[in-house]
């Protein structure tokens, strides 16, 4: 058998976004069979570890991935793991500009809605919608209002 040389670290340039997008891919994908929701789960989850393994991972590349399980597990019914995956967001985040740990919020409020536990996804709601009047980029506030809308619920009344 011959053996093949392998750049490891192309490897994980490549599989890291490759997999995310995966992932959304299938996220958007409206009716998933379950071989699909099995592929979306793997997907996030190995594009998160091609990410932490890439030489130029920073905290908002694991935010980010962290935030991919959590919205996958979310999708798929799955609210603990939602939730742990969630603050591993939240905790990378910590540091970052306001649209990374705002997105934690929002990962944590929506795997609330998932735990049928509606405080938490009120106070999640909350701390992401003050971090979005932080949020300075058109395209990264429109995109953060869009998820939050998406959960549908109105903010809480002053």
């Amino acid at each position: 058998m011959t053996s093949t040389s392998i750049d490891v670290a192309a490897a994980h340039l490549h599989f890291a976004p490759a997999c995310f997008n995966r992932a959304w891919e299938l996220l958007d994908k409206p009716d998933r069979t379950s071989a699909e929701n099995d592929e979306m789960l793997h997907s996030a989850v190995a594009s998160l570890w091609h990410w932490s393994r890439r030489e130029d991972c920073r905290p908002r590349n694991l935010a980010v991935g962290y935030w991919l399980v959590s919205r996958v597990q979310a999708m798929l019914g799955n609210g603990l793991e939602a939730r742990r995956f969630a603050a591993r967001a939240a905790l990378h985040a910590t540091g970052e500009p306001p649209f990374y740990m705002a997105y934690a919020h929002e990962a944590l409020a929506r795997a609330g809605h998932v735990l049928h536990h509606e405080p938490a996804v009120t106070r999640h709601l909350d701390e992401a919608r003050q971090l979005l009047e932080l949020v300075t980029d058109p395209e990264e506030r429109k995109m953060l209002e869009a998820d939050l809308e998406s959960l549908a619920i109105p903010a809480a009344e002053s």
